[in-house]
Formats: C-alpha cells, structure tokens, sequence
C-alpha cells in the first residue's frame, strides 16, 4: 500500500474493511490539492481489491471534514477560470471515484461535515453519524455554490431539500440529515463505533461479490427504461444463481450452515 501525507489507509477484520482516514485534524480535516488527489489514488487502488466487503471512510480528531482549506480558498481568489474549473474537476473526480467504489462505502461522520464534507457524506452508501454532529451546504455564504458535489447530493436529499439548503446554507442537525436522506444511523458520539461494527458484521455476512452487484442495481437501475431493466434484471439474478458465490449461498440455506464467505481466513485453512 502506498504511503501517503494527508491520509492513511488500512485494514480490519482479516483485511475485508478498509479504514480510509483523513489525517489533517490540524485543519479540521479540510481538503488540500494534495488530500483530493491521495483519495483519489486511494480510492483507485481500492477499486482493484475484490475480496473487500466494505470501505469505511472517517476523519481523525473530533472533526470530519470543515470542507474547502482556507489555504486553498485563498489561492482560489487569483485563480484564473480555467484554474478553477481544472480545480473543481479534480474534486468532481474524487466524488465520482468514491461514489464508483465496487463495494460498499460507509462514512463514519463526526463533528462537523461542512461544504464539500457533505459531497463526501453524500458518496457514501451507508452513513453512520454521532448525534452532535452539524451538516451545513455553506458554499453560499462565500458567494459560491456547491456545485461540483451537486449531482451526488442531489441523488441523496433530492431537489426540495436541495432548494432549500443550498440557497440558505444554514446549518443543520444530524437527525434532519437522516430525515433527508443524506444520513442513515444517527447515534450518541460515544456509540459511534458500536454502530459502525454493527453495519460491518451485516456487510461481513453477505456475499462479497453480490453486494457489489446489489449496489450496481440500486444506483443504475431506477435511470432504465422498464425494459432494459426488465432484460438487464433478469440476466443479472440467471448470473448470479450460476456463480461460484450464488450456488455456495443457496446451499448453505438448504443445508442450514454458515455460508464460506462468512468464515475468516484461518478458519478455512
């Protein structure tokens, strides 16, 4: 694995979960060039990991992610438009690259998650947050607008929440985000990572190659037409009833014994 300066990456439970950790709480956490462009290396790298059944995705320190570095937001200020719009491409990229993660990615949100803190809430596909923690689309008060992490949140809060939120750019509460869309467990601070081994165990006992297919069909199949996803469907279940994993699943619940994927490596030596 490579070394990198603004994150770290490693690795629980017999190497099936990966911990992506943003590593400047100096800073809240905040992006720099050179965070986006380890995430997006890390995330690439993590894309080639079959055997991976979940990527949790955290901050070190008491803070998420505050969003934009000011460092950064300062240089923006004499940048060209051309260098803003290369500058926003790269963080439209890092949200593309963890929202395309082939396995499931869960935020692990605390504190605060501000600007583009919320593009990396609303990339993940299960999101577990301590209840104190606030959510704000501030990029209005800066007279700018959230624009590359738009699609994303979009697809999580929907256009009425949106309206509201990214005019205002008010704060708001962990129990709103779940209320919206944007959040899925909301937990006291001091049962965060309980609830984070809770949704680890469930993701542990499912099947490692058809999760990444279950989560293929929940983000592509509600844009088909109803008879490409009729045709696309069905050769999809025939698919996965004839793999290695679908035949392994379904005799263990004829048998009434744990499927093999649940068994940690030592187990099966």
């Amino acid at each position: 694995m490579a070394t990198y300066r603004h994150i770290t990456v490693t690795y629980t439970h017999q190497g099936r979960v990966a911990v992506v950790t943003l590593q400047r709480p100096e800073v809240r956490n905040a992006f720099n060039a050179e965070m986006m462009q380890e995430l997006i290396d890390a995330f690439q790298t993590l894309h080639q990991s079959s055997q991976l059944h979940a990527v949790v995705l955290t901050g070190a320190g008491p803070i998420f992610c505050a969003g934009a570095d000011i460092r950064m937001m300062q240089e923006s200020v004499h940048y060209s438009e051309e260098q803003n719009r290369e500058d926003a491409l790269r963080l439209s990229d890092l949200m593309r690259v963890i929202n395309t993660c082939p396995c499931p990615v869960v935020g692990r949100v605390s504190g605060a998650a501000m600007g583009g803190g919320v593009g990396l809430v609303a990339v993940c596909d299960i999101v577990i947050a301590a209840a104190d923690t606030r959510f704000a689309l501030s990029e209005v008060k800066l007279g700018i607008a959230p624009a590359a992490i738009s699609p994303y949140v979009l697809r999580k809060i929907g256009e009425t929440h949106a309206r509201a939120l990214f005019v205002t750019g008010e704060r708001f509460t962990a129990e709103r985000a779940r209320q919206i869309g944007l959040v899925h467990v909301v937990v006291p601070a001091e049962q965060l990572d309980t609830a984070l081994e809770s949704t680890l165990k469930e993701l542990l006992s499912s099947a490692p190659q058809a999760m990444r297919v279950c989560k293929t069909l929940a983000t592509t199949v509600g844009q088909m037409p109803s008879e490409e996803a009729r045709e696309y469907t069905a050769a999809t279940i025939a698919r996965l009833r004839t793999s290695p994993e679908g035949q392994e699943g379904l005799t263990a619940f004829l048998e009434k014994r744990t499927p093999k994927w649940t068994m940690h490596e030592e187990e099966k030596m």
